[in-house]
């Protein structure tokens, strides 16, 4: 009796706090809503003569990104700034090219809408002068169905894509949306790696593009890491930068529980799909146990790769000649930012040609399959140096 009094006491408040959550998200999104529709009421009402004299601005707080959109139909930016103001946007809206381009020298937009066909200059003209002051600015371009193929054209000249006219506040918003996220995907491509060195008081990055290398633990030129145990043995796994640069790990091959294995053999394979990457062993000795938590839960090793994401420990067997070759601390960290240079210009120089161009890419947060090529030559140059 008291055991189901508990229980339907504990179902209730459950009830209640996921009804409480989901009326105050309710509430934070309508007052939200809200202050947008003010902000755009006042925004309307705004005509900066020394800027531009058809300028027309909105600004909401903590924007999703800086928009300015140029046309000579004023129903097509009425519909602009209602739609992407609601929707969390800054947006400033002009009539004229030229009003356009001076407001970009002055102000920091993410993106310039500009429409094809405009009296005086066109969507071609706002394209190029865009890209020349200020190449860091998205260009998208605003056409009809006539236009579409010249639109298509036109991103030879820098446009990022074209967004079609009529539009739905729907289909702006989803299209927005996704141009935001290839553009910010593109900024963090951009930026460089970097290479952190952790200690207890700093925590690993879980972000791809930073590479952890905890004090304490020693990495081999062929991207396997080594810990040593109190107990004398070896725990033994993948770097940070190979889980990262490979990305999802479908299964494994363990070495057996009693294998002799000399440093610079095969001690584990990873796979991914059909592929196989071998992993050298950074020291001899003799396997003594496997990470059985991988069979259930094979993404430990990218989680947290030098905690829970170990392969396998080692009993060494000729420990004070392997480890000279291992790199620890502040050595390491020089060595991976010389693995990262390495890593760039082996992309880039598969960038570079026409029949090959062969990247990285990434889907939802996560990187995707390299290519076969670009698979083959990082194993090889990297992970059997």
């Amino acid at each position: 009796m008291v055991i189901g009094i508990v229980l339907v006491t504990l179902v209730l408040f459950i009830i209640v706090d996921l009804t409480i959550r989901y009326l105050l998200k309710r509430y934070r999104d309508a007052k939200l809503h809200e202050e947008r529709k003010k902000a755009l009421d006042i925004g309307l009402k705004l005509q900066i003569a020394d800027e531009a004299t058809t300028l027309k601005r909105v600004k909401v707080d903590n924007p999703k990104a800086k928009i300015i959109a140029v046309d000579d139909e004023e129903i097509i930016l009425d519909s602009f700034r209602k739609i992407l103001v609601l929707a969390g946007y800054s947006v400033d809206t002009v009539e004229k090219g030229p009003e356009a381009l001076m407001l970009v020298k002055k102000n920091d937009y993410d993106f310039v809408f500009t429409d094809l066909k405009m009296p005086d200059m066109d969507g071609v003209e706002v394209t190029k002068a865009v890209k020349h002051l200020r190449p860091d600015i998205d260009v998208v371009m605003i056409t009809g169905y006539a236009t579409i193929e010249t639109a298509v054209d036109v991103m030879k000249f820098g446009a990022m894509d074209y967004v079609q006219k009529p539009f739905t506040e729907d289909e702006l918003v989803d299209f927005v949306n996704k141009l935001l996220i290839k553009r910010m995907d593109r900024i963090e491509k951009s930026v460089k790696p970097s290479v952190h060195l952790i200690t207890p008081s700093i925590a690993e990055s879980a972000s791809k593009h930073d590479f952890n290398v905890p004090v304490g633990v020693f990495i081999s030129e062929d991207h396997t890491w080594s810990s040593f145990e109190p107990n004398g043995l070896v725990r033994i796994g993948i770097d940070d930068f190979v889980q990262k640069i490979i990305g999802t790990i479908d299964d494994m091959v363990l070495p057996e529980i009693g294998k002799k294995v000399k440093k610079g053999e095969t001690l584990f394979t990873l796979i991914q799909g059909d592929r196989k990457a071998n992993f050298l062993s950074p020291i001899s000795g003799v396997v003594r146990y496997q990470n059985a938590n991988l069979a259930d839960n094979i993404n430990l090793i990218s989680i947290k790769p030098y905690e829970h994401g170990w392969l396998c420990y080692l009993e060494a067997t000729n420990l004070g000649e392997d480890i000279k070759s291992l790199r620890i601390g502040a050595d390491a960290v020089t060595w991976y930012k010389n693995e990262i240079d390495r890593y760039i210009n082996m992309i880039n120089t598969f960038s570079s040609k026409p029949d090959e161009q062969e990247s990285i890419h990434r889907t939802n947060q996560e990187f995707t399959l390299m290519s076969d090529k670009v698979w083959k030559e990082f194993t090889k140059t990297f992970l059997h140096a």
